[in-house]
């Protein structure tokens, strides 16, 4: 323990393994605070959510940072609801009917159109639907008329669909002729301040209504979103926890597994150590990933039965041979020799005298193996037999590609797991290799 202990003070020798340090804390840092801010129940239900959950984000979108590198300001998303106050609500009550008036004025300044705009809306009435009438004031005062309908009880009204509107724009994309400079060709956007205007009649005592205006840019939040509008924050934060989680407990059970079957061959020797031999040399031929994708495609996909088989089939690996090889030596240690004369028992020498002397060649080779078991979890995502539950770093990767992220241009949704990707395994493996240094003697000078 004291030579542990003296070997990590020695860390901060190595401005190396400093820096991995720092990395590995900084996701674990983000690790807990997933956790900690987002529930795995939320997550999954984020995660699987769909239109009803996700409705305020556009699709495809960049994140919205994105803007601060680009000669072209691309319109950013919104969302605003009368029952938050953010839109003006204006009630005049009448004689048994009433008007209301939603207004929201939101400033465009931006060089190309947005994707969509929508309209959530909830009336409450017996018989009578409210009517309601819908306006666009432009920064140059013209107050375009955009449509004129019964409300039902829940409706969208999505802009890009009022086929009448797009009579009206001269048959122009409508985004692209609500928010452009008339007459202008190629269109060209009018920056200014817009003002949206609902006015509503109800019919009947004590009817009312309430809308929520979303606003779909072309970039959207930290992360920026995919195609089924999910927020890619979420992934990115969660996929922390679950790769790290993944690749210490494969590498601590692989390592510590291991290490144990090596010394229990190695100490009773006879058939044993034989067995142990012929599982070991019969387990290095057989193709490790090809196993694996055969679980996930006809067996299960749940990380767990992944996690179950990479341990089982990563514990018999060329590793048990170099480790055989130094218990044989410490076998024929005098204090193992004193152990047995004072009637040791097997269990306490091979527990409590071999394998502690391997601790310090075990913890660089654990350290340094968990971003292989973390790339191995993301590689089987990619390849489409990740767990179909959990927000994965690999899962981006996958879902990215299956819709053509790279050829449609949404670099960002590749990029941005395998950075973190990168980081993870670069971080371990600055810590691994100074570790090694450390505590193997042969490296110490060089």
């Amino acid at each position: 323990m004291n030579s542990i202990k003296n070997a990590f003070r020695e860390i901060m020798l190595y401005p190396s393994a400093i820096l991995g340090v720092f990395i590995i804390l900084l996701f674990v840092a983000e690790a807990v605070y997933a956790v900690a801010t987002i529930p795995y129940n939320e997550a999954i239900r984020l995660w699987r959510g769909g239109e009803e959950v996700w409705y305020q984000n556009p699709r495809f979108a960049p994140p919205a940072w994105t803007n601060l590198f680009s000669e072209k300001k691309l319109p950013e998303s919104f969302a605003v609801k009368s029952l938050d106050g953010k839109i003006t609500k204006t009630v005049t009550k009448g004689v048994g009917a009433s008007s209301i008036e939603f207004t929201y004025d939101f400033d465009f300044s931006y060089d190309e159109f947005p994707q969509e705009m929508l309209l959530y809306l909830k009336s409450t009435y017996t018989a009578k639907q409210p009517f309601l009438s819908i306006y666009l004031q432009t920064p140059d005062n013209r107050k375009v008329r955009i449509s004129d309908f019964g409300v039902s009880k829940t409706q969208t009204f999505r802009f890009s669909q009022e086929e009448k509107l797009k009579r009206r724009l001269k048959d122009q994309a409508i985004m692209t002729g609500l928010f452009s400079i008339p007459d202008s060709n190629p269109p060209v956007p009018l920056k200014g301040k817009y003002k949206l205007i609902l006015n509503a009649v109800t019919f009947e005592d004590g009817a009312d209504m309430e809308v929520e205006f979303v606003f779909h840019g072309l970039v959207f939040g930290l992360a920026g979103t995919d195609h089924a509008r999910r927020d890619l924050m979420i992934p990115l934060l969660w996929g922390a926890p679950i790769a790290l989680s993944f690749g210490l407990i494969a590498s601590l059970g692989t390592s510590v597994l291991t290490m144990i079957i090596a010394a229990l061959g190695a100490w009773y020797a006879g058939w044993v150590d034989e067995l142990i031999q012929r599982i070991t040399e019969v387990n290095l031929v057989l193709p490790f990933l090809n196993i694996l994708i055969m679980i996930g495609t006809f067996y299960s996909r749940s990380i767990w039965v992944i996690l179950g088989a990479t341990i089982l089939l990563s514990i018999f690996t060329g590793s048990i041979k170099g480790y055989r090889a130094i218990f044989m030596q410490l076998k024929e240690s005098t204090y193992i020799e004193a152990a047995r004369a004072y009637g040791a028992s097997n269990g306490r020498i091979i527990f409590l005298y071999l394998i502690p002397r391997m601790i310090p060649l075990l913890i660089p080779g654990l350290v340094s193996a968990i971003p292989s078991f973390v790339f191995l979890e993301a590689s089987l995502a990619v390849l489409g037999l990740g767990d179909p539950v959990l927000p994965t770093w690999g899962k981006i990767i996958n879902d990215a590609w299956s819709n053509g992220a790279l050829y449609k241009g949404m670099y960002y949704w590749i990029l941005e797991p395998a950075v973190l990707l990168m980081f993870t395994g670069l971080g371990f493996a600055m810590l691994g290799f100074a570790l090694d240094r450390i505590f193997n003697p042969r490296l110490r000078g060089m």
